[in-house]
């Protein structure tokens, strides 16, 4: 649905409360009166009164424009839902990257997308303009999109950045009063993993999002903007890893919520040596398993 659609949607059902709240026989406020009070332009008022001749709620003769019935609620138009955020976006693309194993080179039809993910075009097209920063998706010379992958030398100097941030992140958290809510939402997270790590057989494609909220969960006691934006692009790559083969993704995923399990009895003991050479090992894993996985691809 068009932003101007909306616009009229949404103006004519205010003027529609307006008419509910006068008396059959009188006359409805002069245009401009109208568009100050809906705070729309002219030109959406006179479309919406013209809606409700056509609906015969009112008679309009030249300036007056008389209401001859109470509107129903029949007479309502149906809003669009809310455009999904931002992040909301970013979770249906990669979802649908991870979900159906779209390789590098893949042409991205903007319009399709749009309407699969519940966005207009132009925020889709926004989105894609961002994630070129990263050189993760390229413009053409003529327009439209193409998915991108990454080089082995991008995927080891991003490994060896995350290292850093969370390494970090682990330091600061363990530095953290022990009645601060991180306590509570690492004790979530371990049940969590530990719910994943029986049904793993059946559940192992939902890792993916338990892998996110884990490194996520795990960064949020930092407050650094630089480290916020850097966090985006390895979310993107490690989170996700739509490049990776998936033929032994069960195995790998299993191991990984190991690898987990072992970080969050160290950091819910608040031994920081042991935490230390948890993140590290699991980091260290991360990077060789994403290596080992990377296909042929082009980064420009």
């Amino acid at each position: 649905m068009a932003r101007t659609d909306d616009r009229f949607r949404s103006a004519y059902n205010t003027l529609l409360d307006i008419c509910g709240s006068m008396g059959v026989g009188e006359q409805l406020p002069p245009e401009t009166a109208l568009a100050d009070r809906m705070e729309v332009s002219r030109t959406i008022v006179r479309s919406a009164l013209q809606k409700l001749d056509t609906e015969e709620l009112i008679k309009w003769e030249g300036r007056r424009k008389t209401l001859i019935r109470k509107p129903e609620k029949k007479h309502r138009l149906a809003l669009a839902e809310s455009a999904p955020s931002t992040e909301e976006l970013e979770q249906r693309f990669l979802e649908w990257i991870l979900r159906f194993d779209v390789p590098a080179g893949t042409a991205l039809n903007v319009a399709q997308l749009s309407r699969q993910f519940g966005v207009p075009a132009h925020s889709l097209q926004e989105f894609l303009a961002s994630l070129s920063r990263f050189g993760l998706v390229e413009r053409g010379q003529k327009g439209g999109w193409t998915l991108l992958g990454f080089t082995a030398e991008y995927a080891i100097e991003l490994s060896e950045f995350r290292m850093v941030l969370e390494l970090n992140a682990i330091r600061q958290l363990l530095a953290q009063a022990p009645d601060h809510e991180i306590w509570t939402r690492l004790e979530a997270l371990k049940s969590d993993h530990e719910a994943l790590k029986e049904d793993i057989e059946t559940r192992y494609h939902d890792f993916s999002m338990l892998d996110k909220q884990f490194h996520m969960t795990i960064n949020s006691v930092v407050k650094n903007r630089f480290v916020i934006e850097a966090q985006k692009v390895i979310s993107l790559i490690f989170h996700y890893h739509y490049m990776w083969d998936k033929t032994f993704e069960q195995q790998r995923n299993a191991a990984a919520i190991d690898e987990h399990l072992e970080l969050l009895n160290a950091l819910l003991a608040k031994d920081s040596e042991r935490s230390e050479a948890a993140a590290v090992r699991h980091l260290r894993t991360s990077k060789e398993t994403l290596l080992s996985s990377l296909r042929d691809h082009k980064l420009v």
